[in-house]
């Protein structure tokens, strides 16, 4: 969540950030006034109980004299109920300005370029070649319907559409690779970790999935909304994050490096008519995930390391990748910074996202309290996410990368080890 005290002591300082995230104007200007009116109150309320400890001071001073304290008691009592209305008035305020901002997205970074879109996004560096193929490359789900691989018709007659039925190698690739990638992570310092797939509505509130993109999330509970709803988890950086929920960690614990698997569920609102055919958007997919908590100075370095591991992580599976970084509006409701990692697909012959990592800054670490002791004082911790990598993705990339003209893979040899396991 945004630094309301800092957006009170500057509002156009914090406007002239925000405001290149596209957002819309007039969420600003009731932020604003609800700041405005919060501020009156709690200005008056200060004067009231200001006014409340002279009036006790003269009450007492008038009785222990013998004096008349009528006239005195009746102002005392007047003064005492102005205290409790406004008391009760500041709350509600307060509570109005706090789910006002919890609609607020994290402010980007000044060095985040400026853009509407993925359009003015901008490519920093490509990492291999993309193959030149001697024959036409098929796209995955042609090739893995083929061979067997891959079954979207009775994967739709369990679920319906977007999930995906894998079998022979596709199953046992998508195995290799998350045992893969979580060996990858730890060995780049990234402690694993193995989580609930259920979230409840305080934890993704914490990481900003929750009040803006509740229309993406599964509930899995029925009945009236409430704080004990639970939430098929989107992705494993919101119980990550929350392990840590409201807790202040001892400085010399710090940085916490966690990766994790998960099965992560999406509705995909919003997506009618893209990526319909095969595996590219999926509402139930596997992921990888790297989470880091930070001090304020370790922020960058962490951040430059997790798209290191991700982007090597790529190289080792010999997939040709680039750097993107996005614009201001492109970025993610919490990211103050967010670099995207494309994998080269020779189907469509372009590069597509496979891994996002963000600095959320103390964004989603003040709205989960998550803080450190920093000798006498509490300090909120930088909260940093990263994917390493979308395990579906990951998939499709090395069936299409990696394919021979017979329909057979070239497997990646970083792999072996995990294939012959199983």
């Amino acid at each position: 969540m945004i630094d309301l005290k800092k957006l009170e002591q500057d509002y156009e300082s914090f406007y002239a950030q925000i405001k290149r995230k596209h957002i819309d104007e007039e969420l600003l200007e009731s932020l604003k006034t609800k700041l405005r009116e919060a501020k009156r109150l709690r200005r008056e309320l200060e004067e009231r109980q200001a006014l409340q400890n002279r009036l006790s001071k003269t009450f007492g001073a008038l009785k222990a004299s013998g004096g008349d304290i009528s006239e005195l008691s009746a102002q005392v009592t007047e003064n005492k109920g102005a205290i409790a209305a406004l008391t009760e008035l500041l709350r509600s305020a307060e509570n109005e300005l706090e789910i006002e901002a919890l609609n607020l997205p994290n402010p980007p970074d000044s060095c985040v370029p400026d853009g509407k879109d993925e359009n003015d996004n901008v490519e920093l560096k490509r990492i291999l070649t993309p193959r030149v193929f001697d024959f036409k490359p098929k796209p995955h789900y042609e090739l893995g319907v083929e061979k067997g691989w891959l079954d979207f018709e009775r994967a739709a007659k369990i679920a319906g559409g977007r999930f995906t039925v894998m079998r022979g190698l596709a199953a046992k690739l998508e195995r290799a690779l998350i045992s893969y990638m979580i060996d990858f992570n730890e060995a780049r310092g990234f402690k694993e970790a193995w989580l609930p797939v259920l979230v409840n509505r305080k934890s993704l509130t914490g990481t900003a999935h929750l009040p803006k993109f509740e229309a993406d999330l599964y509930l899995a509970e029925t009945g009236e909304l409430s704080e004990n709803d639970l939430f098929l988890a989107p992705t494993a950086e919101a119980p990550l994050v929350n392990l840590y929920y409201d807790e202040i960690i001892p400085e010399e614990e710090l940085p916490i490096k966690l990766t994790a698997h998960t099965l992560s569920f999406r509705k995909e609102a919003g997506s009618a008519g893209r990526d319909t055919r095969g595996m590219m958007r999926q509402h139930q997919f596997d992921k990888v995930e790297l989470v880091a908590l930070v001090k304020p100075e370790e922020s960058d370095r962490t951040f430059d390391e997790m798209v290191a591991c991700a982007s090597d992580l790529l190289t080792s599976l010999e997939l040709p990748h680039r750097y993107v970084q996005l614009c201001a509006g492109d970025m993610g409701f919490s990211a103050a910074k967010t670099i995207d990692l494309e994998v080269w697909i020779p189907s469509e012959g372009r590069y597509r996202e496979i891994s996002s990592i963000s600095n959320t800054r103390d964004f989603q670490a003040r709205r989960a309290k998550i803080r450190y002791k920093s000798g006498k004082t509490n300090k909120l911790v930088h909260a940093l996410n990263g994917s390493s990598l979308a395990v579906g993705r990951t998939l499709i990339a090395i069936l299409e990368n990696h394919q021979r003209s017979d329909g057979e893979i070239a497997l990646p040899s970083a792999l072996e080890p995990y294939l012959k396991r199983g």
